[in-house]
């Protein structure tokens, strides 16, 4: 009988380092399946950031558009650094203080569309492959931030480098925006 007894022991061990093994090895890892592709649903905690900065003259212009599943649109311009870093450090720069910034308020409809338009063109698609430009863009800098339906993007890349066809998009969305009307 005890020959046995050490049996189970040894099965309940192997088991127990094996889940311990499964567990560490999964730990940090988020469901493969996810599809990037999903249906946006009108929500408030939806939102989109975007920064442009056109590097071909000097001063660096910028421009920051924030899109909030509330409808919201906050639009930052000038050559301040303030314009993409609200956490700017430099006070003392002769551009500190060139920033407009205008708020509007559009039907979350809209924006949702917006959203489900970035969506459909792979804003959350982190596993895009071969879609990267063979050429890098000296001139023009587009990133985007999104937090959509719970899914989140924030690489701080050139989407000119990494997805042209989306850097289109996002270029669409800031352009719509760039010149509010009073």
């Amino acid at each position: 009988m005890a020959p046995r007894t050490w049996y189970n022991m040894r099965v309940k061990f192997v088991f127990l380092v094996l889940a311990c093994l499964a567990l560490v090895t999964f730990s940090g890892c988020g469901p493969f399946w996810v599809d990037p592709y999903i249906t946006v649903k009108e929500s408030s905690l939806n939102w989109v950031v975007i920064h442009y900065y056109n590097m071909s003259r000097a001063p660096i212009r910028r421009i920051g558009v924030e899109i909030y599943g509330n409808g919201l649109v906050l639009v930052k311009k000038g050559t301040s650094e303030l314009v993409s870093n609200d956490f700017a450090k430099r006070h003392k720069e002769s551009d500190w203080s060139d920033i407009k910034t205008f708020r509007l308020q559009i039907d979350p409809k809209e924006a949702n569309d917006i959203f489900q338009n970035l969506v459909n063109f792979g804003v959350l698609d982190r596993e895009k492959t071969f879609k990267a430009s063979k050429k890098k863009s000296q001139d023009r800098f587009i990133a985007v931030k999104a937090n959509l339906c719970n899914n989140t993007y924030s690489d701080n890349v050139n989407m000119f480098e990494e997805d042209p066809d989306l850097a289109e998009q996002l270029l669409d969305v800031v352009r719509e925006f760039q010149n509010p009307a009073r």
